[in-house]
């Protein structure tokens, strides 16, 4: 159970240090990137809930090996790829996959260890779980250092392949198989409703700025929304008439309870996509390593595990207080962030960042440890599974979400900065290609060239691809003599422009993520106010739901 809990959630992490091998890979666009992390969330945030009730209803063994085999199947598409469409593809799969599986290991601990054992169980799981922060974005470095056979980023999901493998014989062997006495029925026709309108509406956010927003993508959008509104109505109408609906809209009542779900949504949507930003940041702006990356990440998961632990201690004493020293510690580190990379964005070392993360990731841990806890306070107990469930689909449809739009914006920003950059940068230009022997006609000729490649460059959606612009201005610059000289002055000058563009463009999103967090702290005020004794009940209530839910 635990090695299937540590391959599921490695398998989010790991990705984030290799979206630049994986675009030089494959040639991938970067809405293509979104989806190879969007699309994995997204699947198994759709079908959670449903995977929770096939086990209890088809039997928890059953659904966990199906998963499994499923899972290291994809895994082994994933790595496989030909195409950017096969990987996306591939990681979709992974996502359905793990949403059969992952529900069975909390199934499986309650219904197999007693119950005076279970806290060790779950504190092993909880243990796992900040293992595989922590070692993620480091195994995904280092395998792509590695370049285990010449295979680049391939690896980093081969690797799941003969784990998985050992996982199913093992699990054929030891898991015993169990069943709930009187499960739920399947609503799957809110599955259906649901996956369709989430679908709807991450689609259009991610491919928008690559289709240059057509009337149809927007009408999507809407078309999105309406689902999402008739799924609220039949989920409404199943609870009515006695049927269990896969999200019961009674809960909506408890304010606590729908604060809780605008606070996961917006709190993981600004949370994930960082990592994405932060690892484009430093391998396609800055030109360091997987490796690099994923090292300069790992204080932002050792001080995710402290806050955590702290947690623990603290939350019965401060109750609801607890998010706010977290939220504030993780708005104060990103805050910092966004200041190193103000004063270091384009020589920025790993040493520089340390502090800041380490900040933000105490901040991260200090609120995600209590915060289901929090917000299933004041849930009736006989609601608590389902409403973990929802709690649960939203986090996942929060970081997809997050991922589409902010995603969006960073690499939208690479362009629309990129002017700017160019046209600081013009008059020490200019004076270098004079040095180098350039007229000053032929110099201000290439420096518009210049501008305008670099501006094409770093606004084209597929980075593969050398923009028409691009080639004119080479074939310019040779026209003109001295072209070793002036190549060579034009050339340094892309690679400090194109750092100085992702590093405004980072600090100008981080600013957006900032914002969500300011709101999730207001927001958290509307939560439950529990402490003691009472939280202590609540803790195991909220433990129960997770895995009942």
């Amino acid at each position: 159970m635990l090695v299937a809990a540590f391959m599921q959630l490695v398998d989010v992490s790991i990705v984030n240090v290799a979206v630049a091998a994986i675009q030089r890979g494959l040639g991938t666009t970067y809405s293509q990137l979104q989806w190879v992390l969007a699309g994995y969330t997204l699947a198994f945030a759709v079908l959670l809930v449903a995977g929770g009730r096939l086990g209890d209803r088809c039997g928890r063994k059953r659904m966990f090996l199906l998963g499994m085999t499923g899972f290291t199947i994809a895994s082994l598409l994933c790595g496989a790829a030909q195409t950017p469409g096969m990987l996306v593809g591939s990681r979709l799969a992974q996502g359905l996959t793990a949403a059969l599986m992952y529900p069975q290991v909390y199934s499986v601990i309650q219904v197999t260890v007693p119950r005076k054992q279970r806290g060790a169980a779950l504190g092993a799981l909880g243990g796992v779980i900040g293992l595989a922060a922590i070692t993620g974005p480091l195994v995904g470095g280092l395998l792509i250092q590695a370049d285990l056979f010449h295979w680049g980023w391939r690896p980093i999901f081969l690797v799941n392949v003969p784990i998985g493998v050992i996982t199913v014989l093992l699990a054929m062997r030891y898991m015993p198989e169990s069943r709930a006495e009187e499960p739920d029925p399947i609503d799957w026709v809110g599955v259906a409703l649901v996956s369709i309108s989430i679908g709807a509406l991450v689609y259009p956010l991610v491919q928008g700025r690559d289709m240059g927003w057509p009337q149809w993508l927007i009408g999507m959008l809407g078309a999105g929304v309406c689902g999402l509104l008739m799924f609220a109505v039949y989920e409404h109408y199943r609870e009515r008439v006695g049927r269990a609906p896969l999200i019961r809209m009674s809960l909506f009542k408890n304010r606590g309870f729908t604060g809780g779900l605008v606070l996961i949504l917006l709190f993981y949507g600004a949370f994930l996509p960082f990592f994405l930003i932060f690892s484009v940041y430093m391998q396609a702006g800055l030109g360091y390593s997987a490796l690099y990356t994923g090292v300069a990440l790992v204080p932002y998961a050792l001080g995710s595990g402290l806050g955590s632990g702290v947690s623990i201690a603290l939350a019965p004493r401060l109750g609801r207080n607890i998010l706010h020293i977290g939220l504030g510690l993780l708005i104060a580190g990103t805050c910092w962030i966004m200041w190193t990379v103000r004063q270091h964005g384009t020589d920025l070392r790993t040493l520089q960042l340390l502090p800041s993360l380490l900040v933000a990731g105490l901040g991260f841990g200090l609120t995600v440890t209590p915060l289901v806890t929090l917000i299933l306070a004041k849930v009736p107990a006989y609601h608590a599974g389902s409403a973990s469930g929802t709690l649960t689909t939203v986090q996942q449809f929060g970081s997809a979400v997050g991922i589409a739009v902010l995603g969006t914006l960073f690499f939208g920003m690479l362009g629309w900065h990129s002017n700017t950059v160019t046209a600081h940068q013009a008059p020490a230009i200019s004076r270098q290609l004079s040095t180098a022997g350039l007229s000053a006609s032929d110099a201000a000729i290439s420096v518009r060239e210049y501008g305008k490649c670099f501006r094409d460059r770093a606004s084209e959606k597929d980075t593969s691809v050398t923009p028409a612009s691009c080639r004119l201005a080479e074939a310019d610059t040779r026209k003109f003599g001295h072209a070793e000289g002036a190549s060579h002055v034009l050339a340094t000058s892309a690679q400090q422009a194109n750092r100085v563009n992702f590093a405004w463009s980072v600090q100008h999103t981080l600013i957006l993520q900032i914002a969500l967090f300011a709101t999730c702290f207001l927001i958290a005020f509307a939560l439950p106010n529990v402490r003691g004794k009472e939280l202590a009940e609540f803790e195991q209530q909220s433990q129960d739901a997770v895995i009942i839910g």
